[in-house]
């Protein structure tokens, strides 16, 4: 049979058959109630006879009760009673065979030194004594004297070897001792010291100690000769097991060395003589080979459960109890080797295996033991056929369930991997056997064997499938079905074989990819046999669609689209070129594809209501439509996946293109939509709600367009067709269209943006408006406060965050436009620059939210900085203005570097005990040349600033210096002011040098400030000894610029300001003097 058979079903009683191991061992030879076999009535007689003469004591896991066993064997062997009856009367009639004692005494150790070196010649005597003595009384300290050539007839005694001089001898001798009965007979052993007879001076040359000279006077005592008591074990016999292995203590005879070592003995309880017909006309092993057979079939058929699934006991199939015990008897009273005992084993379970359902795992024991254990001379010719043919019989059953691996272990089934992984395994275990090697003349080659029942196998299932789905009406359509259910079912046995058969057939222990069929990836008409399956597939379906090409109408087309996709799914098939046999059906599935997309987005379109779809949304519901039209045309590339890189170019540049059509028009149609509804309804805050809307769905878009090239996956199609294709190329034709549209969409929402940024202001609201306000301060700002807040929450609420905040932006840029304008025109009242301040400060609070409006980088653009400036100047004080002109003099002085017209050095000191601040003069230096000689008479001037600070200190001024440009003056100058007036902002020491003309005014030399808030000693506690300790400060000279400043045009616009006009006049004379350019 090539298949397994089936069990019989559970639920009530199972009758076993009467399985005639003689017969075969397939289900057939079942029969139920037939007549007794006379190999199985000899076979049973054998398994009733080792029950009968059981010997020993019964192992923990066995079953020791007779009855019991005799009950199971009655079912095993589907006896009934009178069958029984007779087998059993027959079976007590039999002689009854000869007990057998096989002992092997191995070693010894820790054993008394008797010799004079402390060492002894020990050897061993043993047998059986039919009758035990009387144990010693408990209480008794003294010990039986009896040695072995005392209870023993001499003809029964057995003797091991001397082994010199050692303690720790070893022997490995074993001898079989005949016994009559268990109950009654015990085994001795006696350990002696062998004596030779050896002259006192040899005794004295070996002597070593004191304890060898105590020897040498005990053995003068002795007869010549005489050997040494070494201790002894008494065992009976039925204490041992039918199989025991152990170390036993060596008993002394008295107390003087209480402590003689141990024993290693190993006891067989066997047979001679056995009186079946099977045990006098049969092999040992080949007689336990079909007791094991029935017992295992009998197991398996009864509980429909492999043995080897539930345990790991020394047999591979972990039989239950009582057959373990009935086997175990069998073997030890046969005296089988455990080589012979396995090889009844592997023959039994291979050829079981063949007909039975059991874990194949269960042989590899086996395996491994045969091969651990052979020796080619051990068998016979016919067991060496046996085993031969065991071996051939189960690899061609095996390949013949891997030829129907698909049948046979169906995935639906639980632990069919498991089955054939265990299968693979025990045929390459097997065929790497030196016994099957040596025994199988022609070794077959595996990897190929199973590589042609894989191929074989994969054709009868394509032609199997291939014939049950073909149509019952050939027609073009029913073709096409017909062609994609197979595709269906062949893509899904690859996907399987690809998901979970191809570990077994491509890694160890099938390395050879070779060895798949249809598993295997990348195949291709001249590749290995395996790739006949994919080629029949090809040859197939390129043969029913030229048929279905040569009139293809569009239903066809669109359904040959799932049939493309069958066979792109995963690529298991890996078909040469077939998407060539699709080309003429793309341009219609690519215009399906836009079709469907845009008839979509209109009706999307004409169903919206312009409202937020959802409680966290603000866009409506045409987005979400659109969202879906898009990932359509995505997942239909993505489907796609043209191979041809040049023409997967030209499909993208297609649907690139029919997305952005279909933006643009949802752009339009959406604007159109909304004023239609707002048309129909003239509420003029729905209109700006809906136009709000508006805004957020083509900002929702432009999100959509723009992630087009990381979903369509731009940068893998540019590596495909970098060969082909030139990178700038892509760059223009697909980067470009997006860009494209991307611009027009941004175009269409600023236009929305700005018009709502841009909406006039209420009257009385507006930001001009507010310098021209009667009330000061917030109350002037109020109107327009409330105006925006009203405005900006109503925009908030109906604008995504994006939105809101780009119209934010603009709705400050158009503010701060306003403010500068209304802030342009100069003029003598600092009211109107405070309220407009004021306005500016509250704006800025407004829009920025306390962080949830306009960052403040954005807030402070260069236009906001330049009206906070400028409206900080036009709103101060002329003294203040006059102040923070000399702080930007003094900026200027600090942030100097050239010396273009010279330097002026100085030492100042403020002492704060006398309020007087002393200021020496020590030098100029690289002054210019203002006299026509080419020389200058310079002077120094000495003037604190500003004047209405210091309106009583004089001006001082230095000797003047003839025809030098680097003149020493080194004077001093005292000046008594109050230190809080060197604390004011803009306070400053002025040093103007000019040239001392006899004629007319003095020339301007340049002029110099020095700032007095950090003058030393100002914030010192304790006036300085002297100025010694002052560094200089050497001060560079500069003219003022003549093209004015900003402080003084403000200043001079105050007509009615006679200090300020003043100070205008002053600073202007000394511009006509500079010699800086405009």
């Amino acid at each position: 049979h090539d298949t397994h058979c089936s069990h019989p079903a559970r639920g009530g009683t199972v009758t076993v058959a009467r399985q005639g191991w003689a017969q075969g061992t397939n289900c057939s030879a079942v029969a139920v109630g037939s007549a007794l076999s006379p190999q199985l009535a000899l076979l049973y007689e054998e398994v009733l006879y080792t029950i009968r003469h059981r010997m020993g004591k019964p192992e923990p896991h066995h079953v020791a009760d007779a009855q019991e066993l005799y009950a199971y064997v009655q079912k095993a062997f589907g006896m009934d009673a009178e069958e029984h009856r007779v087998s059993m009367q027959r079976v007590k009639e039999l002689e009854s065979p000869i007990f057998c004692l096989k002992a092997t005494v191995k070693e010894a150790k820790g054993i008394l030194g008797k010799d004079v070196s402390g060492f002894s010649d020990p050897y061993c005597l043993l047998g059986i004594e039919a009758k035990s003595q009387e144990p010693a009384h408990p209480d008794s300290k003294k010990r039986l004297k009896a040695v072995v050539k005392d209870l023993i007839p001499e003809d029964q005694i057995h003797r091991t070897q001397v082994i010199s001089q050692t303690l720790n001898p070893v022997w490995d001798e074993t001898f079989i001792l005949e016994f009559e009965d268990t109950e009654t007979a015990s085994f001795h052993l006696d350990m002696w010291d062998s004596d030779m007879v050896e002259s006192v001076r040899h005794k004295l040359g070996e002597l070593t100690d004191l304890h060898g000279l105590k020897r040498i006077f005990k053995d003068a005592r002795k007869d010549k000769g005489q050997d040494d008591f070494l201790g002894n074990v008494v065992l009976r016999l039925k204490d041992l097991h039918c199989w025991d292995d152990q170390w036993y203590q060596l008993e002394p005879r008295t107390e003087t060395y209480p402590n003689r070592g141990q024993c290693h003995l190993q006891f067989l309880l066997t047979h001679k003589r056995r009186a079946t017909t099977s045990s006098r006309t049969q092999p040992s092993y080949t007689v336990h080979r079909h007791l094991l057979q029935q017992l295992v079939s009998y197991e398996i058929l009864q509980h429909q459960v492999p043995w080897g699934t539930r345990c790991r006991a020394p047999h591979p199939l972990c039989s239950p109890r009582h057959a373990s015990t009935v086997l175990y008897l069998h073997a030890t009273q046969k005296d089988l080797s455990d080589f012979h005992q396995v090889m009844a084993q592997w023959l039994a379970y291979s050829k079981l295996y063949q007909s039975l359902e059991f874990n194949s795992n269960c042989l590899l024991h086996q395996i491994t033991s045969i091969e651990y254990q052979w020796v080619q001379e051990r068998l016979r010719p016919e067991q060496k056929a046996e085993l031969a043919e065991s071996f051939q019989s189960l690899l061609t059953y095996g390949v013949s369930l891997i030829r129907r691996y698909r049948i046979i272990f169906p995935l639906s089934v639980a632990r069919s991997t498991e089955r054939l992984q265990s299968l693979l395994r025990v045929l390459v275990q097997m065929c790497k056997m030196k016994a099957f090697r040596e025994l199988c003349t022609l070794s077959p080659d595996l990897p190929k064997m199973v590589s042609e029942a894989l191929k074989s196998g994969t054709t009868e299932w394509f032609h199997m499938k291939k014939q049950h789905l073909k149509p019952m009406v050939k027609s073009m359509e029913e073709n096409g079905k017909a062609l994609a259910k197979l595709l269906l079912e062949v893509i899904a046995d690859l996907q399987q074989c690809q998901k979970t058969w191809n570990k077994f057939f491509i890694r160890k222990p099938v390395p050879e990819p070779a060895l798949l069929a249809a598993p295997q990836k990348h195949l291709c008409p001249t590749a290995a046999p395996s790739s006949l399956y994919p080629c029949q597939v090809a040859e197939h379906v390129q043969e029913q669609l030229h048929e279905v090409d040569s009139s293809m109408s569009k239903p066809t087309a669109e359904s040959l689209f799932q049939l493309y996709l069958n066979l792109q799914e995963d690529g298991p098939l890996a078909l040469s070129d077939f998407h060539q046999w699709f080309k003429e059906a793309v341009p219609q599935w690519l215009q399906k594809a836009y079709t469907i997309a845009l008839e979509r987005a209109q009706r999307a379109v004409q169903m919206d209501q312009l409202t937020p779809f959802g409680e966290h949304n603000k866009h409506s519901t045409s987005t979400v439509d659109l969202s879906t039209c898009y990932a359509q045309i995505v997942k239909t590339w993505q489907q796609l996946n043209w191979p041809d890189p040049e023409e997967a170019f030209m499909i993208m540049v297609k649907l690139v293109e029919d997305m952005c059509k279909i933006a643009l028009m949802y752009c339009r149609l959406i604007k159109t939509r909304a004023e239609a509804l707002s048309l129909s309804e003239q509420n003029e805050g729905e209109a700006a709600n809906r136009l709000c809307i508006v805004v957020n769905n083509i900002k929702q878009l432009r999100l959509l367009v723009l992630k087009l090239p990381s979903q369509l996956d731009w940068a893998q199609l540019e590596r495909r067709t970098g060969a082909v294709i030139d990178p700038q190329q892509i760059q223009h034709t697909l980067h470009h269209q997006l860009d494209s549209t991307v611009s027009c969409l941004d175009h269409e929402v600023q236009d929305v943006v700005q018009a709502l940024a841009t909406k006039p202001y209420p009257a009385g609201c507006a930001p001009h408006a507010l310098p021209n306000a009667p009330l000061l301060s917030l109350q002037s700002i109020i109107p327009l406060m409330k105006f925006l807040e009203s405005e900006l929450q109503y925009l908030n609420e109906h604008l995504v965050q994006e939105n809101f905040k780009s119209l934010l932006a603009l709705l400050w840029h158009h503010t701060l436009a306003v403010l500068t304008a209304a802030a342009g025109p100069q003029t003598s009242s600092t009211q109107r620059y405070k309220k407009l301040q004021c306005a500016l400060k509250s704006l800025e609070l407004c829009f920025h939210a306390e962080g949830c409006g306009l960052p403040l980088e954005t807030l402070h653009s260069a236009a906001f900085v330049s009206l906070e400036s400028h409206l900080a100047l036009c709103s101060s004080t002329s003294r203040k203005l006059i102040q923070k002109y000399f702080s930007n003099r003094i900026q200027e002085q600090l942030d100097a570097s050239s010396e273009k017209y010279g330097a002026v050095t100085i030492k100042a000191l403020y002492r704060p005990s006398e309020q007087k601040l002393r200021v020496e003069v020590l030098n100029a230096v690289n002054l210019i040349p203002l006299d026509s000689n080419g020389s200058s008479d310079p002077f120094v001037q000495l003037t604190l600033e500003p004047r209405h600070e210091f309106p009583e200190v004089v001006a001082r001024t230095t000797q003047c210096k003839r025809n030098e440009l680097h003149p020493l003056f080194d004077e001093a100058f005292d000046f008594l002011i109050p230190p809080e007036k060197c604390r004011q902002e803009g306070a400053c020491l002025l040093l103007t040098v000019f040239d001392y003309d006899t004629l007319g005014a003095n020339d301007l030399e340049g002029e110099a400030f020095f700032s007095l808030r950090h003058v030393p000693g100002l914030d010192a506690d304790e006036d300085q000894a002297d100025m010694g300790w002052v560094p200089q400060t050497r001060l560079s000279l500069t003219h003022p610029k003549p093209s004015g400043d900003e402080i003084l045009r403000l200043l001079e616009s105050r007509k009615g300001d006679k200090e300020a006009q003043a100070f205008v006049k002053l600073r202007k004379q000394r511009a006509k003097q500079s010699k800086e350019t405009a």
